[in-house]
Order: structure tokens, then sequence, then C-alpha cells
């Protein structure tokens, strides 16, 4: 009980902020709207008034231009009640589309200032179901609203004022059905809520499975997952049957209960007025309009009693729409911010510290220099915070403790806008538009030129490829670029980073996905592109970093090394040195070093057992192999 009265109070926060915010917004449409409606319920009800002097006329016969004149206001209180019907049709669709198109508009701006953690926790296929299905649940429950207490709620006091007029006896039994109807339309609501949460679940499950088919139907095929994701797209469509099902049984179920309870209401009326008739000569008329008043009070009545459960379908919605709206946004721009001062792109970190949840800190204690026009490279085991160092100078995420500065200004007190245009991004899981290659390019510089894109793309040793395309320029390279290869897709990206020339370039392993032709390619492009430039480079392939001016070497959150390459593989036992020859297979070497290391000296029992046996093995392969 306690929890429905909790629901039932939050419901009502929930209406009144939909009507704060949209009406005023709208408000010439629903003013217009509800004229409209007034007039449906004014005619509504003078067209159960007039009927009393229909039938008095009729009866009488005495005087037919009274009974012409009768029939001209009939026909201009039905006439008028259609052009207002259309007109309200009118100005609640201008005035509902409106307020979809401003929700989606705020949903997404919403979403644009989250920071990336929060695309992380919620699923792609859940913020589709937000943006466009809560969105038209917000407009439902306003038209519900305007339309229900407007025209539906004064067609019934205006019916209900011709019955009490007419015969006060028989309007107080017509009206002891109404508390019954009520009561059984409560009853709905509680089913109602549970079957709209499960359904919206089902419908971001069927998004979802739609997405990864796209997405990975290259997995599928080469897996032969056919079967297994219909079989999930199966479910999730049967599911959403079901529920669309029973939320269509329990809004049904309304009507049986409106329709049993006026049936009877009416039939009592009509037993007590032919009661009365025998007994009340000449009261014909008034029981004629009182008849007719309530047979046309009785389908804005049920639409009245059932509004709670078209309510109740749509305020699911509207609540999922209000949890993205009031999502807190972690990263900030600061009220004072500035834009970044005039520089070549310095950045420092300051006692850095990060972690992504509260008891795992992921940096731990950062302080370093990336020289301004240099080539810094980071490298490391995977988890070690490259990555994390990334998203800290893009602002991604901000520090734990500490802060990063770039041209002596904290990033913290710059202007995002000052901040991302002074950087170019590519990174090693490749991110194409759908559309064309020209398209995806440009979106490095938007207003640039033909010639640029193409600069751009002969500096990044795109051009020839391009060109080899079916379309050239104007090829649709499909979604997340799944028309062209992995390679080609970095290549384009490289040249989207290339057209935005901004101070500091970040590679985030931008050459993964290269063949040795197309590295080679890349590497030349960047020996362009890099020069007196700012460039951070994240690798795992050591080849591509020997040209770096420094490179830190990276361990659990931690700098264990930095200096140039030469510097870094003249250390006997240090990570750098053991990285490059397991890269380039210098097994014995390795196999030296873990034998001599820190390690093997602790516990020389079990390490240097383990390095002699790999020795061993390596001994004993090289031995068979071919001459």
């Amino acid at each position: 009980m306690a929890k429905e009265k909790k629901n039932s109070l939050f419901d009502r926060k929930i209406i009144i902020r939909l009507l704060r915010e949209n009406f005023k917004q709208h408000a010439r449409w629903y003013i217009c709207a509800t004229i409209s409606m007034l007039l449906i319920a004014g005619t509504t009800s003078a067209s159960a008034w007039i009927m009393r002097d229909v039938v008095k006329q009729i009866i009488s016969g005495h005087d037919f231009n009274m009974v012409i004149t009768i029939a001209s206001m009939v026909a201009a209180i039905f006439i008028t009640k259609g052009l207002a019907t259309f007109f309200q049709t009118f100005f609640l669709s201008r005035a509902g589309n409106s307020i979809v198109a401003a929700q989606q508009r705020k949903i997404y701006a919403r979403l644009m200032q989250q920071d990336v953690s929060f695309y992380q926790n919620l699923g792609s296929s859940d913020l589709l179901v937000r943006v466009t299905h809560n969105a038209n649940a917000a407009r439902s429950i306003i038209d519900t609203i305007v339309t229900t207490f407007v025209r539906d709620l004064f067609s019934v006091i205006g019916l209900m004022s011709v019955m009490l007029v007419q015969n006060f006896t028989l309007s107080t039994i017509a009206l002891t059905v109404g508390p019954l109807a009520f009561l059984g339309i409560r009853l709905v609501l509680k089913r109602v809520r549970g079957l709209m949460e499960k359904e919206l679940s089902s419908i971001a499950e069927i998004i979802k499975v739609m997405q990864e088919t796209s997405i990975g139907i290259r997995v599928v095929k080469a897996f032969s997952l056919e079967c297994l994701m219909k079989s999930r797209m199966e479910k999730a469509i049967t599911e959403v049957e079901q529920r669309a099902n029973g939320i269509a049984s329990l809004e049904a179920a309304t009507n049986p209960i409106m329709e049993t309870l006026a049936g009877i209401a009416i039939a009592m009326v009509i037993v007590f007025s032919g009661y009365m008739a025998t007994k009340q000569p000449g009261i014909e008329a008034q029981l004629m309009a009182f008849i007719t008043a309530l047979l046309l009070a009785y389908e804005p009545a049920k639409r009245l009693a059932n509004v709670r459960v078209k309510i109740e379908s749509g305020m699911i919605g509207a609540r999922m729409m209000f949890e993205i709206l009031d999502h807190p946004i972690t990263i900030m721009e600061d009220k004072k911010a500035k834009d970044l001062p005039q520089g070549c792109g310095e950045i420092v970190f300051r006692n850095v510290t990060f972690a992504y949840t509260d008891n795992h800190h992921v940096l731990e204690d950062i302080n370093l220099i990336f020289p301004a026009g240099k080539m810094t490279t980071l490298v490391g085991p995977s988890g070690s915070g490259k990555s994390t160092m990334i998203n800290l100078i893009m602002r991604l995420y901000d520090p734990t403790k500490g802060h990063i500065e770039i041209d002596g200004l904290n990033i913290r007190k710059a202007t995002f806008k000052s901040l991302r245009d002074k950087m170019s991004y590519v990174g090693q899981d490749t991110f194409l538009f759908n559309g064309t290659v020209y398209y995806n390019i440009a979106l490095g510089k938007p207003g640039s030129t033909e010639k640029e894109v193409i600069d751009a793309a002969k500096a990044a040793n795109a051009h020839d490829f391009i060109l080899g395309l079916i379309k050239g320029y104007d090829t649709n390279v499909g979604d997340n670029g799944i028309n062209i290869s992995g390679g080609q897709r970095q290549r384009i990206a490289i040249a989207r980073a290339m057209l935005r020339n901004s101070e500091i370039l970040i590679l985030d392993e931008a050459t993964s996905a290269l063949d040795s032709e197309s590295e080679s390619l890349i590497k030349e492009a960047l020996a362009r592109l890099t020069k007196n430039r700012t460039t951070i480079v994240i690798a795992h392939r050591l080849s591509t970093i020997a040209a770096a001016d420094k490179i830190v070497v990276m361990k659990d959150g931690q700098i264990v090394e930095e200096g140039k390459q030469n510097e870094l593989l003249s250390r006997q036992y240090g990570l750098y040195k053991r990285l490059f020859n397991l890269q380039f297979h210098n097994p014995k070497q390795i196999i030296y070093e873990d034998i001599h290391s820190d390690t093997a000296k602790a516990d020389k029992s079990y390490h240097t057992e383990n390095t002699l046996n790999n020795a061993l093995l390596y001994e004993e392969t090289t031995e068979k192999k071919p001459l």
C-alpha cells in the first residue's frame, strides 16, 4: 500500500512536470484545441437539450415553421460540432508532434552532455527506446489529459446538467453506477503498470538483437549463429506479443465493466420512465431529452473512467524519459571556463590518480610531461593505464586526484570546444558513420573544401584506394564502415584527423589493423603529420614507435620507465627491453633476464626451474628446425 501511494505521488509529480514544461511552450495550440473541445461539449449538451422541443413540436404538430426552425438548429449544432472536432484534432496533432520533437531534442542534448561511463552502463538499445518510444509516451499522456478533462469532462457535466434539469429522480438512479465503474477500473491499473515495464524491456531486446545482427553479421555467418540469433529474436518478439496482449486484455476489460453497468442504469431508467409516463401525461418530451442526454453521456463517461489506464500505459515511458533528463552530468564545463591559450600543445600530468570504481586505482600519482611538438609513446602490458591517460587528456573522465594542464591551463577550467578543437584522435576501434567516404573525412573539419579533403586523403595515403572504390569518394561505407576493409577504415580515420590539423594528435593503436604494406604507407603519412605536432601514440607494435622522441613505459597504473628507445634498450633488466625482445623473437635474451630478475632471485626454486624448462624447450625446437 505504501509503495502504491509513493508511485501515485510520483505519477502526479511527473504529470505536473509534463504539463509545466510543455503546456506553456505550446499554449497557442492547446488554447485553440481547448476552445474546440468546449464547443464539442457545448454542442453535445445542446443536441440532448433540443430533443425536448423536437418531441413537443412533432407530437403537437401545430406549428410547422417551428419544426423547421428546430431542425435548422439541430443541423447548426451538428455542423458546429463537426468543425470543432476537426480543429480539435488539427491543433492537438500540431501540439503533440511539437512535444515529441521537443522531448527528443532535449533527451539527445542531455545524452550529448553525459560522459563515456554513462554509455557503458546503459545499452544503446535501451537508449533508442527512451528517445523514440518515451517521447511519444509524453505526448500520449498530455493528449489524454487535455481531451479527457476538457472535452469529455465538460461533455459529461453539460449532459448531467440536462439530465438533472429534465428529471432529478431519474438522474439519481443513473448516477449510482458511477462509483462502481471507477472501482472496477482501479483494479485494472495494478496489472497495467507491471506489464508495461516488461514490454518496454522486451522492445529494447528486439532492438539490441537487430543491432548485433547488423553490426556483427560476419561473425554471425562465420560461426553459424543464425539459429541462436533467431531464437533470441523469437523470444523477445513473443514476450512483446504476450505482454501487448495482456495490456490489450486489461484495457478491453474496462469496456465490459462500463457496458454492463451502463446497460443496467439505462434499463432502470427505461423502467422508471415508462412508469412516470403512465402517471404523468405530457412528460414524454422531458423523458426523451433525458434519455438522449444519458445515452450521449455514456461514451465520454466511459473515457473518463478509462483515463487512468491510458495514462498509466504512457507513464512508464515518461518515467524512463525523465530518468535520462534528470541523470546527473558528471563531466561539467566550469561556469567561468575560458578557451585554452594559444600554444604548441604541451600536456602536463600533475599528481594524477584515477579510479573507475572507488576501490581500484587505474592510475596512481602520475607526474608526466608530454613535450610540445614532440612524439610521446605510451607502451606497456594491457591494463596498465595507457588508454585511461588518453581518456583523461580528452576529458572523457576527470582525475580522482590531481589535474592535467595543456599549455599551462588546467583542462577543467577550459571550454569543451577549445579543448576538443585542439585535438585529433584516431582510435584502435575505428568508427565510421554511415555515409560516403568524403562525408567521413570531411567530418574532421566541417566546412572544408573538396581540395582540403582530397589533400588529407593523399597525406594519409588513402587517395589511391579511394579512387579504386566503386564510386570513389562517393562510395557509401555502410554501418561503421562495413563495406570496406579494416585497414581502409583506419586510413580514412587518419585522413579525418589530418584534415582537422590540430596541435595535439592522439593515436591509439592507429596502425593495429594494417598489413605490412599499409603500415609502411601510414608510417610515411604519420611522419608528415606528426612533424612539429604534439603526438601521443599508444602502440603494442614497437616497430611503429622507433622514431618517438620519448617513450613512457607503464605497468599497473604507474610509470616505470621513460626515455628514448636506445636508452631504454640499454637497461639490462628493463621492462621495455623485455617487451622489445619478446616481440622481436629473442627468447634466449628473455630467458636470461627471467633467471636474473628480482623475482627469480626471490623464488629460485620455482622461477628458475620454469625458465630453464623454457630454455630447454627453445633449444629443442630450434635444433629440430630444417636447414
